[in-house]
């Protein structure tokens, strides 16, 4: 495991987790989660803290395409070392004349997560779910559990084998 974290099976611990990604990791055996600080949930606070590498954690962010009076979300996945293509890769993906990053307040409603703890588990059917391949590659990740108290390690495979999700070169 990663860290100088307590990591134990996800679907045991739903009270660490946000109810739709609580549903999300019910049947999974490949996920763990580990309970952190809140005030230590944005990454670079979070990796120095319980020694969790850079390379090791990936952030999920939302990004807002828009195309005449139309809005498609999506999720995108990129290693804590990376930035998403939201103006290139993303707006091509999506379709869209314009992109830019959810507003917190449209993110967290939206996805009834918690803002800092926003992850690819549980989020709407119907928006895609673009993962770099660096994160698809890497054998375990750190990324977000809905809330801020604690922090969800699972392999990079999973996230990409997530319904609804599309390995991309997604990273700057």
């Amino acid at each position: 495991m990663v860290g100088n974290l307590v990591w134990v099976p996800a679907g045991g611990r739903p009270d660490l987790l946000a109810e739709p990604v609580a549903r999300a990791v019910r049947e999974r055996s490949d996920a763990q989660v580990a309970e952190i600080d809140p005030e230590l949930a944005d990454t670079a606070a979070f990796c120095e803290r319980y020694d969790v590498p850079l390379q090791a954690s990936a952030n999920c962010v939302i990004v807002a395409g828009r195309r005449g009076g139309e809005i498609r979300y999506a999720a995108c996945m990129v290693l804590a070392t990376r930035r998403a293509d939201v103006n290139g890769v993303v707006r091509r993906r999506l379709d869209a004349r314009k992109t830019s990053f959810a507003p917190m307040d449209q993110a967290t409603a939206l996805t009834a997560m918690e803002y800092g703890g926003i992850t690819p588990l549980g989020l709407p059917g119907e928006w895609p779910i673009l993962v770099d391949e660096e994160v698809a590659r890497e054998p375990y990740v750190v990324i977000g559990s809905g809330v801020r108290r604690s922090k969800l390690w699972l392999p990079g495979r999973a996230l990409a084998g997530l319904p609804g999700a599309e390995v991309l070169p997604l990273a700057l």
